[in-house]
């Protein structure tokens, strides 16, 4: 799922003051690829903290008023969109785990016990081939 948001960005002398207006968020870059690179991420973990909490994510607001912008006295102010591959997101920083039960036959778990195979381990391995291919 892809998703875009308006972003205000600040140049002044020292960095790029970064603003995502519809998430409430405020960070700063070093220079302007910095900047985007660091919206996009601060937009990332906002995005999952809000599904975490059983929340869906704002919609992108239409229009973006810049003198309102949090640091529009700090600098001279830009608009742009950043856009964010949530799955690509997900799959790179949601790592908390859960615990599933699976069905194996008895043989294959003391065979595999003997051989001190990791089955959470390999499941995991062959889900992630699986999904892969989709």
């Amino acid at each position: 799922m892809i998703l875009m948001y308006n972003v205000l960005f600040t140049k002044t002398k020292n960095c790029i003051l970064i603003e995502v207006p519809d998430l409430d968020i405020l960070s700063e870059g070093k220079n302007m690829h910095d900047a985007i690179l660091m919206a996009r991420d601060a937009i990332g973990a906002t995005i999952l903290t809000l599904e975490d909490n059983g929340k869906k994510p704002p919609k992108m607001s239409k229009e973006i008023n810049v003198k309102k912008g949090t640091f529009s006295n700090k600098g001279k102010t830009i608009v742009s969109i950043v856009d964010i591959d949530m799955d690509e997101y997900k799959a790179k920083y949601d790592n908390k785990m859960i615990r599933r039960n699976i069905t194996i036959p008895h043989w294959l778990n003391e065979k595999a016990k003997k051989l001190r195979i990791n089955v959470s381990k390999v499941l995991q391995e062959a889900l992630k081939d699986k999904v892969a291919m989709f």
